[in-house]
């Protein structure tokens, strides 16, 4: 079926695209008409915003200048092979802003790329004086840059704006005009019904304007028509986008919460959870769920639940790598945090894995002392988040000591719910023993999974794996099927966390009571 262009939900649809797309350039075109001196643009996509910014310059009769190492400044526009310099000498960063510091005329300069030069004192103090010029003149200086880096010297002189990734309704909006191109020209066919539509935009969330566009013209050339088969191909690129962030990584993983040994009152939240994302949800009056804070003895499976967790629902499973986020260059790990953030909430609904955030954010409370507070800025932009968020971001967090975690983040209202993971009783070990064997290519019930649950008292599950793979090695070995002699073998070979650390068990169990609710 064709990609119903002509519909008027179509053009609803567009329309609604271009408020969307708009309002962050209206934010723009009312600090510019404010005579905010200096903004500071956070994108990696400068051809969308310098055509965003020469509209504005139209429309207040301005004029518009783009500065980079590599021209100088040159009208807004120009092409790289256009040889229109506006003065000759204004590549060197403070050539060019004495250049914008002298010319009178009502205009906007847009910067590109210019974070590297905010390290030199010459540029920051010409950058003070050219601030407090800018707030009475008709010109306005724009940074723009992937990168957030402000010197201390220019926070109060400096306004900083996000610029979103596209939305659906951006994306649905370009697939929408691709589509009528396409059948204009009448080479390329196109078959996208209304269920296809909206799964090739919901895979094409989270990549810039451009990577989209590339991504589609690329599968568009390989199979000669535009339909749902472009969904590899972008799913491929955006792995490869979201992986390249440095602090995100994309995780593919397929097996349910059916692969969850035990569990069982945690599975029953998550299920309950998960019809919670529905518009239905939404008409009812339900937020969408916030995520959860999985506190509990290594090797229970807290990890394991994130990742099932996302496969149950069908939804994206990014893992932040905490440790990532921190740079050595000042002002760089927040932009980091931002960033992912960004990134997250522009493939929402998707669910955001945090392991081991308790080694992530120890140091807060002597940040101040360690790191010039940099834990403790990073730390407290994430909690805020988690407390502010609307995006269908599901966030779960996963922690082995509860000496380490902040008070900050157990507050109500960070997560819909705190659970404590427990070591499994005898039926959940049980349970784990059959998943496992079962994965594996055995039938459970030929090794008695009951009797091999009483044999292991205290034992994790992933020690419980780690067993059956010791089984597994020891039958190889022998030339021979595996046999429940062989599992009982490697139980007793097996020394469990839970008696090398029972102290510190017991001490979790502790504090759980009446703080936590129970997963098992």
């Amino acid at each position: 079926m064709d990609t119903p262009v002509g519909d008027p939900k179509v053009k609803t649809r567009q329309l609604q695209a271009a408020r969307l797309e708009g309002r962050t350039f209206d934010e723009i075109e009312t600090l510019i008409r404010a005579r905010y001196p200096i903004l500071n643009i956070v994108s990696w996509e400068e051809e969308r915003i310098e055509e965003g910014l020469i509209r504005i310059a139209k429309k207040l009769g301005k004029n518009a200048f783009t500065w980079s190492v590599t021209r100088g400044i040159a009208p807004a526009g120009a092409s790289l092979q256009s040889k229109k310099v506006l003065t000759e000498g204004t590549t060197d960063p403070v050539a060019g802003l004495r250049e914008t510091l002298e010319r009178v005329d009502p205009s906007i300069y847009i910067f590109k790329d210019f974070h590297p030069y905010l390290s030199n004192p010459e540029v920051v103090r010409l950058l003070r004086d050219l601030a407090g010029h800018l707030r009475k003149s008709p010109k306005t200086l724009i940074l723009l840059s992937p990168q957030l880096r402000i010197p201390q010297e220019l926070e109060k002189a400096v306004t900083v704006v996000d610029m979103p990734l596209p939305s659906y309704a951006e994306i649905g909006k370009y697939l929408d005009d691709l589509a009528v191109e396409l059948k204009e020209k009448g080479k390329i066919r196109v078959a996208l019904d209304a269920g296809a539509r909206e799964r090739l935009i919901k895979a094409l969330a989270g990549l810039t304007m451009e990577e989209a566009e590339n991504v589609l013209a690329k599968s568009v050339i390989m199979r000669g028509i535009l339909d749902e088969s472009a969904l590899p191909s972008v799913l491929t690129e955006k792995k490869q986008t979201i992986r390249k962030s440095g602090v995100l990584e994309y995780i593919d993983y397929e097996e349910g919460l059916a692969g969850v040994g035990g569990l069982k009152f945690l599975k029953d939240w998550f299920a309950r959870r998960n019809l919670a994302f529905t518009d239905k949800a939404r008409a009812f009056g339900l937020p969408a769920p916030k995520g959860a804070l999985l506190i509990g003895v290594q090797g229970c499976g807290k990890s394991l639940c994130a990742k099932t967790v996302a496969a149950a629902w069908k939804q994206p499973l990014l893992r932040l790598d905490v440790s990532r986020i921190f740079s050595s260059l000042v002002g760089s790990s927040e932009s980091n945090v931002r960033h992912a953030i960004m990134t997250a909430e522009s493939v929402a609904p998707a669910v955001l894995w945090v392991d081991e955030i308790d080694k992530a954010f120890a140091g807060v409370q002597s940040s101040t002392f360690s790191d010039s507070g940099t834990t403790a800025r990073v730390f407290g932009g994430f909690i805020s988040w988690l407390q502010e968020k609307t995006a269908p971001v599901f966030v779960i967090a996963t922690a082995n000591n509860i000496s380490n975690l902040p008070p900050e983040l157990m507050r109500k209202g960070r997560f819909d719910e705190i659970f404590f993971v427990d070591l499994p009783v005898p039926a959940e070990r049980a349970d784990i023993f059959s998943i496992h064997l079962r994965k594996r290519g055995r039938d459970p019930a030929v090794f008695d999974p009951a009797t091999l649950a009483a044999q292991c008292e205290g034992f994790s599950g992933a020690e419980i794996e780690q067993a059956v793979l010791s089984g597994l090695y020891a039958a190889f070995e022998a030339g021979r099927e595996l046999t429940a002699a062989d599992l009982r073998t490697a139980l007793r070979e097996t020394v469990p966390l839970s008696k090398t650390m029972s102290e510190k068990i017991d001490e979790m169990r502790a504090w759980a009571k009446g703080r936590a609710r129970p997963a098992g």
